[in-house]
């Protein structure tokens, strides 16, 4: 007889959900562009239904991940997001070594076993630098939808360094350098270097292992990646289904609590 996980990642600025059959087949995603104290979670979990044509009563486990996991009374029980990303890149990338993962609040890279386990992380939750907020916060003042930015990073022609640490001070930058009329491009690309820069020194810390495997929302910005590449002088994997890496790995742990 078959068996449905849902498996649920709810973050600071995003929530997805992750239905599998047997553990293997995705047969209902989605991805909510809110996350953790709004309507998100719940939203995710009914859109993901109905891609699987199925109800809450359907399913054999859930498990809940993620900032928000706390808040989900639909999950039987909540994992850290840690072990749930490691599973999740495992299925998409058996050969996936260290996991990269920006998410809106957090940067965080893990090394993991050939089998998907959690071998050891580093995070960086002190600071926005260096996550998706930051990226939200310059796309916001250049006026340039965050889904653009990878499109603009490509078309610079010059070097523009964004050198503060700090979340606030990099916006006084960037505003300083939009009144020298430096062309947004060139912005773009240089702030794309400080965050990948700030990943990078995350990721030299627990030591790089191929595969390289970028995860969340961030792994769809081309820019982003080609200066982690840069940085890290490593090639580094990523899939259309980047964003939903923790929902899918909590469904795929949910079906081996049914083993």
């Amino acid at each position: 007889m078959d068996k449905v996980t849902m498996g649920i990642d709810i973050g600071s600025s995003a929530s997805k959900c992750v239905i599998l059959k047997n553990g293997e087949e995705i047969i209902g995603k989605s991805v909510i562009s809110v996350g953790t104290g709004t309507s998100g979670p719940g939203r995710a979990i009914k859109s993901a239904l109905e891609e699987a044509m199925l109800e809450m009563e359907d399913m054999d486990f859930v498990i809940a991940t993620g900032y928000g996991r706390n808040s989900i009374p639909e999950a039987t029980i909540e994992m850290s997001e840690l072990s749930c990303h490691a599973y999740g890149t495992h299925f998409l990338f058996p050969d996936a070594r260290t996991v990269i993962d920006i998410g809106g609040q957090d940067a965080k890279v893990l090394n993991i076993a050939d089998d998907g386990s959690l071998i050891n992380f580093v995070m960086n939750d002190k600071c926005a630098a260096g996550t998706g907020r930051f990226l939200d916060v310059m796309s916001r003042i250049l006026e340039v939808d965050i889904s653009e930015l990878g499109h603009y990073s490509k078309m610079s022609t010059k070097q523009v360094n964004i050198s503060s640490t700090c979340t606030v001070f990099a916006e006084s930058e960037v505003i300083s350098q939009l009144s020298k009329d430096v062309h947004k491009s060139d912005i773009i690309k240089g702030i794309h270097k400080s965050v990948a820069g700030k990943v990078s020194g995350l990721a030299r810390r627990i030591g790089l292992k191929s595969d390289i495997v970028l995860t969340g929302g961030l792994a769809q910005n081309t820019g982003l990646v080609k200066e982690l590449e840069d940085e890290l002088k490593h090639k580094i994997q990523t899939s259309p289904l980047s964003q939903c890496v923790g929902a899918l790995g909590a469904a795929r742990l949910a079906y081996r609590h049914l083993a």
